[in-house]
């Protein structure tokens, strides 16, 4: 029971991440057009840019934080330029490449170019090492609880955004046809870039809390968070936010349940052979009916 309630938490914490990387992924593909595979690099360059700011700053995690938000929105904002001409000519294949070029250009400069390449680690003032609950091996940290409260509110203030602005009505309306949102006098280009906005900030918040829940990152970091990010939009069906977050959250469970109960590294298998099995039976995604109804 402990180890299964140490594991619970785990996943709790580990999934709630994976959703707010995933709605950012997400939002992008159906807004802006582009199937951002870089989108996680640039969440772990923020996590960069978070460990430098403490490092300056003498520990100091407002300043910090602030700073990882503020870079996620400012790196998500300068690659835009980058894909407008091809999302206008709808060249879908030539922007994903980009974003290919991208993370590697991403992965190559965190691993040339910052700490020598090395694994940063993450001060435990920062990350919240002080427990909140704890019952025998199920121990609830600070930083743990930080990340699920969190990406909570994230979640839920994003989700208003969408269902309840203007700037959300325009999302959805260009989610579902650009051309009819264009002749309803909706700013395409600037919706667009309020995508890239949005997902920026959404990007940084996750590289905060991926700091508190991870305590480490490495240049390598970003191809794996791609990786598990790119499987779990496919396995709900991509561009579905709220099929995201289901997956997302069943994900980082399965996750964390394997690691606990089954020897060995299986998780990884486990998560990609579920996705597999899922694709062969629903091609469109798992929750590809919801994702057309609700657009």
């Amino acid at each position: 029971m402990e180890i299964f309630l140490a594991q619970w938490i785990n996943g709790i914490s580990l999934g709630s991440i994976y959703a707010l990387l995933v709605i950012g992924f997400n939002l992008m593909s159906i807004v802006a057009g582009v199937t951002h595979f870089a989108y996680p690099h640039v969440v772990v360059l923020s996590m960069y840019v978070i460990w430098y700011v403490l490092g300056a700053t003498g520990d100091n995690a407002p300043i910090a934080i602030l700073a990882g938000i503020g870079s996620g929105v400012a790196i998500s904002l300068a690659t835009e330029p980058i894909f407008r001409p091809l999302t206008a000519r709808r060249a879908w294949i030539a922007s994903f490449i980009a974003t290919l070029g991208l993370s590697m250009i991403i992965t190559d400069a965190m691993a040339h170019g910052m700490h020598a390449g090395r694994v940063i680690p993450f001060p435990t003032s920062f990350v919240g090492t002080v427990p909140v609950y704890q019952l025998g091996v199920a121990t609830l940290f600070r930083g743990q609880l930080m990340t699920f409260i969190g990406c909570i509110s994230v979640m839920v203030g994003f989700f208003y955004l969408l269902y309840r602005t203007q700037t959300g009505r325009a999302f959805r309306s260009m989610a579902e046809n650009p051309f009819v949102a264009r002749l309803r006098g909706i700013p395409i280009a600037r919706t667009s870039r309020n995508s890239y906005v949005i997902a920026g900030l959404l990007g940084g918040m996750s590289s905060v809390f991926l700091s508190m829940a991870l305590r480490y990152a490495s240049p390598a970091l970003g191809n794996f968070l791609a990786l598990k990010v790119v499987t779990i939009a496919l396995l709900a069906g991509l561009g579905n936010l709220r099929g995201g977050l289901i997956a997302a959250l069943i994900i980082g469970m399965v996750e964390s349940m394997v690691t606990g109960y089954v020897p060995g590294e299986w998780a990884g298998a486990v998560v990609f052979g579920a996705m597999l099995i899922a694709i062969m039976a629903r091609p469109a995604g798992v929750f590809s009916q919801e994702a057309q109804s609700s657009g």
